[in-house]
């Protein structure tokens, strides 16, 4: 969580510029250890989900086999669209580094091709929220049904994952949802940070259920 913070939060929201492409590689010229900072935490937390997603498919398949698998396989295909999308960060970061590929290009038209990267970057990161929010529902769902958690805990997760993955389809038809990011981001923060809690200071009540 810290890093997803880091990476979004303080690096992207400090160094992208959205009304501007050629403040934002100006931005990024100046500030590329920053940058690469930034994506390099973008993996480790992308990485760290597999563990997390490891994690609730363990605990959860005792209630529902395939619900448990479905919702694990939805998380993968989020994982593996997140990091493609570091990819396209990676490639703006190598445009606005120099280089002899890159003197072909003047300075405006490096800007412009910096940002189309990094928008494919938003876009992939974007997207990514859809199987996010459906598998993480689906992983909220089972939590619901076998009361592993308080079940108000687990309903407020089936209600913010279902918002984060509406909120990523509303983007791809418009795109100025944008305004929004942060709105929908907001109740998936609050459940995943007190799902983390709430497992750390109790534990899983898995006397309480039984295999569905």
């Amino acid at each position: 969580m810290a890093t997803a913070l880091f990476g979004e939060g303080y690096v992207r929201g400090s160094l992208l510029v959205s009304e501007s492409a050629a403040q934002t590689a100006q931005n990024i010229i100046y500030s590329q250890g920053l940058f690469r900072l930034g994506l390099a935490t973008d993996l480790i937390t992308f990485a760290g989900v597999v563990v997390l997603v490891w994690s609730l498919h363990q605990l959860l398949q005792p209630v529902n086999t395939k619900l448990a698998l479905l919702a694990a396989f939805f998380r993968l295909v989020e994982v593996g669209a997140h990091f493609s999308a570091v990819a396209f960060g990676l490639a703006a970061a190598s445009l606005l580094g120099g280089g002899e590929y890159v003197k072909a290009f003047n300075a405006e038209q490096l800007a412009g091709l910096a940002g189309l990267a990094l928008r494919a970057q938003g876009a992939g990161l974007t997207i990514g929220f859809i199987p996010l929010g459906i598998g993480s529902a689906i992983f909220a769902w089972l939590l619901f049904q076998s009361a592993y958690v308080p079940r108000v805990l687990a309903g407020w997760g089936i209600v913010s994952s279902l918002m984060l993955a509406i909120y990523a389809i509303a983007w791809v038809i418009t795109p100025s949802t944008t305004d929004f990011f942060y709105l929908a981001m907001l109740p998936m923060f609050i459940y995943e940070v007190g799902l983390g809690l709430w497992l750390v200071v109790n534990g899983a009540r898995t006397g309480t259920t039984s295999a569905a």
